[in-house]
């Protein structure tokens, strides 16, 4: 065991020690025992030292010393409230505490001065609702042990102040999505997998109320006439509130959260998303400055994938990214992101992707990146790539490479420029160098499924060639997916490019040729 974990142990030990001896004199004085007891205890030791406890600490606390104070004489002369009859509660903890906190939480509010509240520090704020929730729930004779005590107050604390019970699934950081479906249907998604949350609203008003505090906090609103916000969350994380009447059973949310750590290639091989041949590929084509699509169906992994591929570019190098929500987070010191601007609610102030495209273009950039081209954006992004903006890079919703050039095609047709379909092809041809399709599969594990060259092709056919692709085994159902990432065997048509570089050695390696 290391020095510095025995002193810290050594310190918890002194604290405990300390406020343990208060205990004790708050409980001879006649003062209520349990969690009450412990509580006043704890805002004691706080008020002498000055010293803040941690709320994991506090949480320790309470369950070491509340059968200390239980065990304690209290005076039971003393007049207690009338108290209300005690409820059957479910003997599942966390239901137990939700409705705990649901009973509590009026009792609360009535309690407290929520004006005086609001202008009150955040660990004050807290420590008056945690000794409004013990002095409630010892009126009411609930009985509750050091967990419960702990848990009930970080429910009503996480109701009044945060974000209800959504606080603690985005403090989970194996959590990477979250979907509010209603009141008593909350999905997250796990290494991939959905599963149903062990938590729930009061009611629809009560998922309502959270949905607006989300949106408040980021200078947005949901209300009747404006049923639909997306948003950008403080950490990055994106939120999609739908109401009624568009949302016919009621508010639903669906949050993604912001992974907390930047992935690299690396942190994809190790999570069994490529191999490190295909890395290395992936890494040599953006040196060489190649156009590059991420292709992928929704929650497949595209932007996570753009980012890794993106920390690869050169740091002597300037780069804009635009995205409706940022998401993308480069490390290169040199980088300019660029964010879209909904209408506000007199239909005025909007910036959409394709004027933000044309600002980008005035800034000198080396690379342009777009977070997901989806609109008439696509014209510009394939006349940037044309032009002299080689290596830009940006992801798209389609099933396979070739789906993904009929999708530009069909994207570019939205721009309003009436151009032939040969003309966009030829286009397309020019621009676009490599498709790189990634798929969620069936064991959740997010997965390159095939990088394709873009090799030009014939009258108004646009030919493909793959490099790289993931084989699964057949006839296997359940478990884990077992495959094979193969190389094709076929040498890039830009091996001459990479000569120049002095990378062709290198390239016919990772591709096997």
């Amino acid at each position: 065991m290391s020095e510095s974990v025995i002193m810290a142990r050594q310190d918890m030990d002194a604290v405990r020690a300390v406020i343990a001896e208060r205990l004790q004199t708050l409980v001879s004085e006649g003062r209520e025992g349990g969690a009450y007891a412990v509580s006043l205890a704890i805002d004691w030791y706080q008020d002498t030292t000055g010293h803040i406890l941690p709320r994991e600490r506090q949480r320790q606390l309470m369950q070491q010393l509340v059968p200390l104070a239980e065990a304690s004489p209290v005076d039971t002369d003393r007049q207690r409230p009338e108290a209300k009859p005690r409820a059957n509660y479910q003997p599942d903890f966390t239901k137990r505490v939700m409705r705990l906190g649901t009973q509590v939480a009026p009792e609360v509010m009535d309690l407290l001065d929520l004006r005086t509240l609001a202008e009150l520090p955040s660990e004050a704020q807290r420590i008056a609702i945690r000794d409004a929730v013990l002095s409630v729930s010892q009126t009411q004779r609930i009985d509750l042990n050091g967990m419960e005590s702990a848990e009930l107050v970080d429910y009503v604390v996480d109701d009044m102040l945060g974000l209800g019970p959504l606080e603690r699934l985005l403090e989970d950081d194996s959590i990477s999505e979250i979907m509010v479906n209603g009141p008593n249907q909350i999905y997250v998604e796990r290494q991939g997998q959905l599963e149903l949350a062990d938590i729930s609203f009061r009611d629809n008003d009560h998922v309502l109320t959270i949905a607006t505090r989300i949106v408040s906090a980021v200078g947005r609103r949901v209300d009747e006439t404006t049923p639909l916000v997306d948003a950008r969350l403080e950490d990055g994380s994106r939120i999609n509130v739908t109401i009624p009447p568009l949302a016919v059973d009621g508010p639903t949310m669906t949050i993604r959260k912001f992974p907390k750590d930047d992935l690299q290639l690396a942190d994809l091989i190790q999570r069994q998303s490529l191999t490190k041949e295909m890395a290395e590929f992936l890494q040599i084509a953006t040196q060489l400055r190649l156009n590059l699509l991420v292709s992928g169906g929704t929650g497949s992994g595209k932007t996570t994938l753009l980012n890794a591929i993106s920390r690869e570019i050169p740091t002597n190098e300037r780069i804009v990214t635009l995205e409706d929500a940022a998401e993308l987070r480069l490390q290169q010191p040199h980088v300019v992101r660029l964010e879209t601007r909904a209408a506000n609610i007199e239909g005025k102030g909007e910036v959409p992707m394709r004027r933000l495209f044309r600002n980008a273009l005035r800034m000198r950039p080396d690379r342009i990146i777009i977070g997901e081209v989806r609109g008439e954006e696509a014209f510009d992004l394939l006349q940037a790539m044309n032009t002299g903006h080689d290596g830009s890079m940006s992801t798209l919703h389609a099933n396979n490479p070739r789906e993904a050039l009929t999708r530009m095609e069909n994207l570019i047709a939205m721009s309003g420029i009436v151009l032939p379909s040969s003309f966009v092809r030829q286009q397309l041809r020019d621009a676009i160098h490599l498709i790189v399709q990634i798929s969620r599969m069936r064991d959740g594990v997010r997965r390159i499924t095939s990088i394709s060259e873009v090799v030009g092709g014939e009258d108004d056919v646009i030919s493909l060639q793959e490099l790289f692709r993931f084989v699964p085994e057949a006839g296997l159902q359940g478990g884990p997916l077992k495959g094979q990432f193969v190389p094709t065997g076929m040498l890039p048509s830009f091996i001459d490019r990479a000569a120049e570089q002095g990378l062709d050695v290198k390239l016919r390696q990772v591709v096997r040729v």
